[in-house]
């Protein structure tokens, strides 16, 4: 018994040092991203102390260790240029890593969308205040804070029990003279449907928005972010540290809805990328995905 104990720990021992020795590599997912998407971007080979900075073109990353490999979150804007970008890492044995990635481009579709009668109608005069009453939202929200540590070490959740996707990240409403791009998910919840926080973190923002309605946004630390939109109630307070899992809200058809539904968006870096595949670098897969016309 002895025997196999000595044995066991020298295996343990061989592949740890093996895993340092070997040459580090870079390990994307989605392997191709489109305009609008998160990237990951895993270290593989090497352990997450041994990393001295990390960048893609000329943006330096925050890393964290996501099961015990260095990882770092990069947001790609839907408007992004599409091409090739490099990715560097240097770790403190003075190597330095690189390797390319192709951003490529995103089919955007267009589709009308009119106003609710509760935000004026569809009319020249609505379709101006909706614009202006957005530009002042996403304003109030490109200036939250964000920790400069990671408050989170699990997988993300769901914030709902159903997965049904009713409305895409990604496409474009048309809006009289107006292209408004939709920059997150609307899930099927009728009202009063239990919300629930995605991960660990600390709730920045609670807040009735005349067209996100009332709205929460929980900050996960290194510009990480969940936003979660047209609420019935509010449930969780600004500065509350919630868990993952924890009631936070009830879903509603407050601000610009036309149904009850939930709207997800998450930030990255202040960049909003498709929910779904953030879900999907975690194992969910959402169903559903069409556009409710």
């Amino acid at each position: 018994m002895r025997f196999v104990f000595v044995i066991l720990i020298s295996l343990f021992a061989f592949f740890t040092l093996t895993r340092y020795f070997e040459e580090p590599v870079f390990s994307f997912r989605p392997v191709y991203p489109q305009q609008g998407d998160p990237l990951m971007i895993t270290l593989e080979g090497t352990f997450p102390e041994k990393v001295k900075s990390m960048s893609i073109g000329s943006t330096t990353l925050a890393w964290f260790s996501y099961r015990g490999k260095p990882a770092a979150l990069v947001g790609f804007d839907l408007m992004q240029a599409t091409g090739t970008y490099s990715v560097y890492a240097e770790l403190s044995d003075g190597r330095v890593l690189t390797d390319t990635l192709v951003l490529q481009e995103r089919k955007k579709i267009k589709i009308p969308l009119g106003i609710p009668q509760k935000l004026g109608g569809n009319t020249p005069k609505s379709q101006q205040r909706l614009v202006v009453s957005l530009v002042e939202e996403n304003n109030i929200l490109a200036h939250l804070d964000s920790v400069s540590e990671a408050l989170w070490s699990e997988p993300f959740i769901m914030p709902l029990a159903s997965t049904t996707i009713t409305d895409t990240y990604g496409y474009i409403r048309l809006t009289g003279a107006y292209a408004i791009p939709h920059k997150g998910v609307d899930f099927r919840a009728a009202t009063g449907t239990p919300v629930v926080a995605m991960n660990r973190g600390v709730v920045t923002l609670v807040r009735e928005f005349r067209t996100y309605g009332k709205t929460i946004v929980l900050d996960h630390g290194l510009g990480l972010q969940t936003l979660y939109m047209h609420l019935a109630e509010t449930l969780v307070a600004e500065g509350e540290a919630v868990a993952q899992g924890q009631l936070i809200a009830l879903s509603g058809e407050t601000g610009y809805a036309e149904r009850p539904h939930l709207h997800l968006s998450v930030r990255i870096n202040k960049v909003s990328i498709d929910p779904s595949v953030f879900l999907d670098l975690f194992g969910i897969r959402p169903s559903g995905g069409a556009i409710d016309e």
